[in-house]
């Protein structure tokens, strides 16, 4: 794990989506944060010491989804399926596929496996399997101010973990898309879907995979904005936790009233003409109930500092 040391800063952006207004005022203390995302090795030995299946692994439970469609009461996960044509950007369903018998050890489906990706970051992890996974490890989840105040790595303000500039000098810094999102991926960065936790560079405080390859839960429950700042930084809140878990339900949700969790960092299908969340200030509502191919997790503690 990495120590970050607190500290006092400016959260969120007024400069791009309307969830991550206002910029404001925070301050949080002193953690320890996973140096990587959890990788499918660490995992795997969490399962093997525990026995834990997985939510995808479970059928859903018919009196949980009233008006479910029978046959879809099966086990599986979400799994980006890229069309071969355009699609229109507002109907994700067109990149999106529930596939039965996806999980963590099968990410494409059936016939998948993590062999030779062990280094990776885990995926197909609902809100109850990281809660599991902290619990044995000893850890928790960050905090959304704890998160992105790591993944800014000291640089306060800046557009990115590394700086104003996105691709420095050519140099690609995440896991992210190039080409027309869904249907063209170019590759540039070397990677089509996930990539190891350390293909890319660390940032200011040593962590790495902050911005994309996967999307990381936080312990935030989600609102669709941020609090009206403090005047000044010295009355910013200290380690502030988010809103109720009835403030998250999603307001289109009718029948199903699922509580949504924040997630940060992007993934690897953040596209400039889709998604441009591959920032600290980027935040993204999950279901505490859904898995997909692009989500993961690490873990914070909180305790002494390293010796001085």
């Amino acid at each position: 794990m990495v120590w970050i040391p607190g500290g006092s800063f400016r959260m969120g952006s007024d400069h791009h989506y309307a969830e991550e207004k206002p910029a404001h005022f925070v301050q949080v203390g002193g953690f320890w944060i996973d140096r990587t995302p959890v990788t499918n090795a660490q995992f795997r030995a969490f399962v093997e010491a525990t026995g834990h299946v997985t939510f995808a692994e479970i059928a859903p439970d018919a009196k949980d989804y009233p008006g479910a469609l029978p046959e879809m009461l099966r086990a599986g996960s979400l799994v980006f399926t890229p069309p071969q044509r355009p699609v229109d950007l507002r109907d994700f369903s067109q990149w999106w596929q529930f596939c039965f018998g996806a999980d963590w050890l099968h990410p494409l489906g059936p016939g998948s496996g993590i062999e030779g990706i062990d280094d990776h970051p885990a995926v197909h992890l609902a809100w109850r399997d990281v809660e599991a996974y902290c619990a044995w490890a000893g850890k928790q989840l960050a905090t959304e101010a704890e998160w992105e105040f790591a993944a800014r790595g000291g640089l306060d303000g800046a557009e990115y973990a590394w700086g104003e500039e996105f691709t420095p000098g050519g140099r690609h810094m995440a896991n992210t898309w190039q080409g027309r999102f869904p249907q063209e991926n170019l590759g540039d960065d070397g990677f089509e879907r996930t990539s190891p936790v350390t293909a890319f560079p660390p940032n200011g405080y040593g962590v790495l995979d902050m911005i994309g390859n996967v999307w990381e839960w936080t312990q935030d429950w989600y609102s669709a904005g941020h609090p009206d700042s403090a005047p000044r930084p010295c009355c910013a809140p200290v380690n502030p936790r988010g809103p109720s878990e009835q403030a998250s339900y999603d307001p289109c949700q009718l029948e199903v009233r699922i509580p949504r969790k924040v997630l940060k960092g992007g993934s690897h299908l953040c596209a400039p003409n889709y998604c441009r969340r591959y920032r600290p200030a980027a935040r993204h509502a999950q279901p505490v109930d859904t898995s997909t191919s692009h989500v993961g997790f690490r873990c914070v503690r909180h305790g002494p500092g390293p010796a001085a």
